[in-house]
């Protein structure tokens, strides 16, 4: 074994051990959070238990919110290591992980030098983490687009058309994912990238006759599949959740036009400091080549403008979107991450100080956001010695961190950035996972109902969030009724209110009996027993 092979190998052990942590870690440490977590939890265990790969359904009626990808990944990993919350998670980490490994490999091969950082980069993204570690579509959408991205390049530097068939099979697998803004974005980006090449030739290319039929052979099965069992899939998908999500606030997810410049910025924490200085870069280079003839004539250059691209073209066209979710701008984040490993690799000088103390501050300041984000959940005060303690601890972070980067110098930036990464993460997933569990999760909410000695009932719920309905739709594997859409139930059921709703809940029922059963101080719920009609 020659010293090359001996450095890959030792690379890719130390990239599968931190996407290991990163990512695997502590899956199960909190329930499943948010509205969509256990809904598409619950989605793949029906279709896994109907032996169905065609049709979503919750609660056995069709759900059409979303392509059938992330479902068919759950199941088969429910087919693997049973239905647990943590199984629903493993897609989105397998996802994760592969897209650090295809960047570092990819970076090996056309950016020889960054391959390390790129790929620790893109692991250590906040945004990268958080969406790796959930039962969501957001990562089984922006991998495959990322990869999909990269082959596009690799075609685009060496026209070898295997990369395009790879590109184009990628995009059918975000299709399936999340349907067609994977598409559509590709589409933008590399006409944009086109646009300021001054080469239409370059997107005039990419149109490839075979491309589009693979496309079309890897997606169209699905959908013309699902269309002819549910005639109206075309309506709802397509109309209700693609065009009118993106045009209305039918979904009531509306946020100001500058909403995703803040959410790009956390996305990107802890290294915000180092990618705002390579987008800068990149944003005067290719403002130089705009005002020059050559358009940029250096690999490098073009390689900038086409990743700057990609960072700027989803958040510019999610900011246009009357809908806004942090998830929705992820595809921006892997060529973040790789814009900020090739500036860093390409800087000829040592980094300014000013930076090291940004990323210091930065990397101290996470770890105490982390360290007091038990007692904020909560909405208690801290002892003024806890916080006297937190603010050391922030600023020992911060000083270890300068330390590092100070003696070792830029090649320890990965190491010196996920050291306190890793401490986060380890704090949040011990001592935090039970406070997270509590307050946000209704895998505490079926705990208590457990306690209470609650009986074998229906559950309906008034006045609660989604997400306690459809957390407890996945724990409880049974249907929950809601007050508001199914109205009051006439047989004898449990109702989870909120506090407060007892009033609203004696006007609902009328004079049937309601005991009290008990409460949920984290969620602020109540449990009552109604009886029959």
């Amino acid at each position: 074994m020659n010293q090359r092979t001996r450095i890959l190998i030792l690379q890719l052990a130390v990239i599968l051990a931190v996407c290991a942590f990163l990512f695997f870690f502590g899956l199960g440490a909190f329930g499943l959070v948010g509205a969509d977590e256990p809904r598409y939890s619950q989605i793949a265990r029906e279709m896994l238990n109907r032996h169905d790969w065609i049709v979503p359904t919750l609660n056995g009626r069709p759900w059409l919110e979303k392509p059938a990808f992330l479902y068919w990944k759950i199941m088969n990993s429910y087919a693997i290591f049973g239905v647990h919350d943590w199984a629903a998670r493993i897609p989105a980490a397998a996802h994760a992980t592969t897209l650090a490994l295809v960047i570092f490999f990819f970076m090996r091969r056309f950016r020889p030098g960054a391959e390390m950082n790129a790929a620790l980069i893109t692991a250590s993204c906040a945004a990268m983490i958080a969406f790796g570690r959930g039962a969501s579509t957001d990562m089984l959408l922006s991998a495959p687009f990322a990869m999909a991205l990269l082959s596009w390049w690799a075609w685009h530097e060496n026209r070898r058309r295997l990369w395009l068939a790879v590109f184009y099979a990628l995009l059918a697998v975000g299709s399936l994912a999340k349907g067609p803004v994977a598409p559509v974005l590709a589409v933008l980006i590399v006409a944009a990238y086109a646009v300021l090449r001054r080469d239409s030739k370059i997107f005039v290319r990419s149109l490839w006759w075979a491309g589009f039929l693979l496309y079309f052979a890897l997606v169209l099965p699905w959908y013309i599949a699902v269309q002819l069992k549910v005639p109206e899939f075309f309506r709802v998908f397509f109309i209700e959740h693609n065009l009118d999500r993106f045009g209305t606030n039918l979904y009531q997810h509306s946020q100001p036009f500058w909403y995703y410049i803040p959410v790009f910025l956390l996305s990107t924490a802890p290294w915000i400091v180092f990618t705002i200085m390579a987008i800068v870069d990149a944003a005067k280079t290719g403002v130089r080549n705009l005002r020059s003839d050559s358009g940029g004539s250096g690999i490098d250059k073009r390689f900038q403008q086409f990743l700057l691209i990609w960072i700027v073209m989803p958040i510019i066209f999610f900011s246009i979107s009357r809908s806004k979710l942090p998830g929705y701008i992820l595809p921006s984040i892997p060529a973040s991450a790789i814009l900020t490993a090739d500036y860093l690799q390409r800087r000829p000088r040592a980094l300014p100080r000013w930076s090291i103390l940004g990323h210091s501050l930065v990397c101290g300041i996470l770890v105490g956001l982390a360290l007091i984000s038990p007692a904020r959940m909560l909405k208690v005060h801290l002892p003024s010695n806890a916080v006297s303690w937190i603010i050391v601890g922030t600023g020992l972070v911060a000083i270890l961190v300068v330390l590092i980067l100070r003696i070792g110098g830029a090649r320890l930036l990965h190491f010196a950035t996920l050291a306190p990464v890793i401490l986060i993460l380890t704090f949040l997933l011990r001592p935090a996972a039970p406070v997270i569990d509590e307050v946000n999760s209704a895998r505490t909410v079926n705990a208590r109902l457990g306690e209470l000695g609650a009986p074998q009932a229906p559950i309906s719920v008034f006045n609660v969030k989604r997400e306690v309905e459809y957390g407890l739709t996945f724990y409880r594997n049974e249907a929950i009724g809601r007050y508001e859409r199914d109205g009051v139930p006439s047989g004898e059921h449990i109702v989870i209110i909120r506090e407060g709703s007892s009033e609203a809940l004696r006007a609902l029922t009328g004079e049937r009996q309601i005991s009290t059963l008990g409460n949920f101080p984290p969620q602020h719920l109540e449990f009552y027993l109604v009886s029959k009609q």
